[in-house]
């Protein structure tokens, strides 16, 4: 139900909404870069190399000696690599937070397996490769 007062636009709601939404816009952009420039500032030169030019970089379990890659994803963008760099099977896990901005969240995988990889697999979820999931990011 909307109420009219006098002296107030019939509008108003709409463009208060659309502010909102202005802001929310601004306020997102803002959270990914600084999330992607704080990743940036944690990988090391060969990892910041590999990002840049391909969009994922690649990080050592620190429990196995297994490699990782972390892809830029909203979902299933982990994946355990063979010594020629082909995935064999997916990895989902991220921080417990309502949202994040996706570098915060490549940071928060990059620590956690480099540190305690064993707790982090724990957690998480396990999908082969090829499984079609249409939340998993497309590769850039």
């Amino acid at each position: 139900m909307t109420f009219l007062f006098r002296g107030f636009p019939a509008d108003l709601p709409s463009r208060a909404r659309s502010w909102r939404e202005r802001l929310r816009g601004i306020f997102e952009d803002d959270s990914e870069a600084h999330g992607l420039r704080l990743l940036t500032e944690w990988l090391s030169a060969a990892q910041l190399a590999q990002f840049d030019a391909e969009g994922h970089f690649e990080v050592i379990g620190c429990h196995s000696g297994k490699k990782y890659r972390i892809r830029q994803g909203a979902s299933m963008d982990v994946h355990e690599i063979d010594a020629e760099g082909h995935p064999l099977v997916c990895w989902c896990f991220f921080p417990d937070a309502f949202h994040l901005a996706r570098g915060d969240v490549m940071l928060a995988q990059k620590i956690a397996l480099e540190t305690d990889k064993l707790a982090a697999l724990a957690v998480a979820n396990k999908f082969p490769i090829g499984d079609t999931n249409p939340h998993v990011a497309e590769p850039r």
